[in-house]
This record gives C-alpha cells, sequence and structure tokens, in this order.
C-alpha cells in the first residue's frame, strides 16, 4: 500500500499502513536505545581514563575471601605504620581489621579508602 499524502486545514500529513508505522516507532525506539547507550559507554570510559583502575589479581584475592584492607593496602605497597600515618587508626586496630578480630565502623572504613584511594565499597 504504501505512503499516502493528504492535505488538511493543518497542512499534509501522512497516511502509512500500521504495520509501517510500528515499524518505524521500533526503529526509533531502537535508535534512541542505541545513542543511550553510546552515552553512557561514552561516560565510562571518559571516567576510566581519569581514574585508576583496580588489577583483576587484586579483585580476584578479595572476591575469593581475603580481607580487602589488607590487599589493597598490599597493592598500594602501604605498611600498616604508613596507614596508621594516613589515617590517624593505631596500628593494633588496623591489624585486628586485618585479622578479622575486629570489624571497622564506617567512619574507619572511609578513613582507610580515602588513604588508599579506594571506592569505599571494596572494604564493606
Amino acid at each position: 500500500m504504501g505512503v499516502r499524502f493528504e492535505k488538511t486545514p493543518r497542512g499534509e500529513v501522512a497516511i502509512l499502513p500500521r504495520e509501517e508505522y510500528e515499524a518505524l516507532l521500533t526503529r526509533a525506539s531502537e535508535a534512541d536505545e542505541d545513542e543511550g547507550t553510546a552515552r553512557l559507554v561514552a561516560r565510562a570510559r571518559k571516567k576510566a581514563a581519569t581514574e585508576e583502575l583496580i588489577p583483576k589479581a587484586v579483585v580476584d584475592r578479595i572476591a575469593n575471601g581475603e580481607n580487602p584492607v589488607r590487599v589493597l593496602r598490599e597493592w598500594r605497597d602501604v605498611t600498616q605504620m604508613e596507614l596508621t600515618y594516613r589515617t590517624d587508626i593505631s596500628q593494633g586496630h588496623i591489624s585486628d581489621i586485618e585479622n578479622g578480630r575486629r570489624v571497622g565502623t564506617p567512619e574507619t572504613l572511609r578513613r582507610i579508602a580515602d588513604a588508599l584511594k579506594v571506592p569505599l565499597d571494596f572494604l564493606a
């Protein structure tokens, strides 16, 4: 059948079969999704370019149950004493967290995350 044009008091309009109209809407929707996806990917790439990525080996150690404070501290090549200096948290307290004898408070973990320059989520 195809598209048919008709003049109306408000101007010329296109009339097309419903199937063609719905296909047109579907293509427009997919184009919007592709455009949105492209924006999200571009934003993620830009962010990744400015942030340091944590190596897979480090993430794997945490995923395998090792203490994240210890793993991230070692990855950053920071001693417990240096972390004590950076966070004003006692070395004994840091040792207790790393060995599972204590659970760090949210504030303590935030200070450690800031000192190690990692997201807090990695320590919680």
